[in-house]
């Protein structure tokens, strides 16, 4: 069998790590972290105008109709340059799930804009003092022109730039719905929040927030799925920005052991060095297969309960050895923040918390398996 990417996924990957490696480099990022920006808007603009953007939305909105795999290489490439754009909940927290199960009017609304690099939207799907996304606190009660929204979200990526932000309630006594809610709503309160890496979040308070009937994305008979598929999708894209955060990282370390001496010789020729930068490569190649198979299985359609888990693990536990690796064999160097491996350590760390700990989803996964039996 042949695991290979095809010949047209190979382009959008090449295309997408030309377009980023241009524009996001340590200058520009620098510029952006001293103006007080958490976007990088002219990558994002370079990425629309590439046709990048529309890769998984389907043609009649203007997109190029691929799937969830070049949505991964896409978020890879995203994560080798620690590009600060909002990728993940614009591309897969929220258009695709819109692509997939919205109505034709919210998908003619929402999905060209994205498709454009001209509208932005979001996910919330953090609750405070809530572990399970998938049973969401927040509770919505039917009003005459479509529902009101209460419940506290936390770390909301572009909150105040998107247009809409999917959330998902418990409608009492019938299920869980999946809304399309507009931040500038009545009821909505952000609150600004900043993320391990630096970026702009919000706490999104809801308080009989209002939601149009055409914004509700899917109803009580079908939110839980729905919702289900937008969280598995999320981790699984936010396992692909962590392999990319950690093979660009491993990249940057294997440079520099070629290039810093010491003894009068590269330090990468001494045999506890070259252990581990090949221990930090398995680690990184682990966290490829298991976010691709994860992948694969959801871009089919298939249930991939067990692989999102076995991903979501091996990207938290792996990507913070890789990471540490990386600065270990820096040195000082990999604590200065003047030098650009700080920011791969920022963001592996804010996946590795955003995908909820190593140790937390080894013992998840471990208390499924004994549930279900399986080996």
């Amino acid at each position: 069998m042949d695991f290979s990417f095809t010949e047209e996924q190979t382009s959008i990957r090449q295309a997408i790590r030309e377009i980023l490696a241009d524009l996001v480099t340590d200058e520009s990022l620098k510029a952006l972290e001293k103006s007080g920006s958490s976007f990088h808007e002219v990558a994002w603009k370079a990425l629309a105008e590439a046709e990048m953007l529309g890769i998984a939305i389907p043609e009649a909105y203007g997109g190029a109709a691929f799937g969830f795999m070049e949505l991964c290489l896409l978020l890879d490439e995203v994560g080798r340059t620690v590009a600060p754009i909002p990728a993940l909940p614009t591309l897969v927290s929220a258009a695709l799930p819109i692509a997939a199960f919205g109505t034709d009017e919210q998908k003619e609304r929402l999905l060209p804009g994205v498709v454009k690099g001209e509208l932005l939207l979001s996910a919330a799907f953090a609750q405070v003092g809530h572990q399970d996304p998938k049973r969401p606190a927040a509770k919505a009660v039917r009003t005459s022109s479509g529902y009101a929204l209460t419940g506290e979200f936390t770390n909301v990526s572009v909150a105040d730039r998107a247009a809409r932000i999917l959330v998902g309630a418990e409608v009492e006594g019938e299920g869980i719905a999946v809304f399309l809610l507009d931040p500038k709503a009545s009821g909505v309160k952000l609150g600004a929040q900043r993320g391990t890496n630096g970026e702009h979040l919000a706490l999104l308070t809801l308080d009989g927030a209002s939601v149009d009937e055409r914004d509700v994305l899917a109803g009580p008979d079908r939110g839980a799925a729905v919702l289900g598929y937008a969280i598995d999708h999320t981790l699984v894209g936010m396992c692909a920005l962590e392999h990319g955060i950690a093979d660009g990282a491993l990249h940057m370390t294997a440079r520099y052991a070629t290039e810093r001496k010491q003894f009068g010789m590269p330090i990468g020729a001494f045999q506890a060095v070259k252990q581990r930068l090949a221990d930090a490569y398995i680690d990184a190649q682990a966290i490829e297969v298991t976010m691709l198979k994860a992948a694969y299985k959801l871009s089919r359609g298939e249930a991939a309960e067990r692989e999102v888990a076995v991903a979501k693990y091996w990207a938290a536990d792996a990507g913070a050895r890789v990471l540490a690796a990386a600065q270990h064999i820096h040195g000082g160097m990999g604590f200065d923040r003047d030098y650009p491996l700080h920011r791969y350590f920022l963001q592996s760390k804010h996946c590795e918390m955003t995908l909820g700990g190593a140790s937390a989803s080894l013992a998840r996964l471990g208390s499924d398996i004994a549930a279900r039996g399986l080996t």
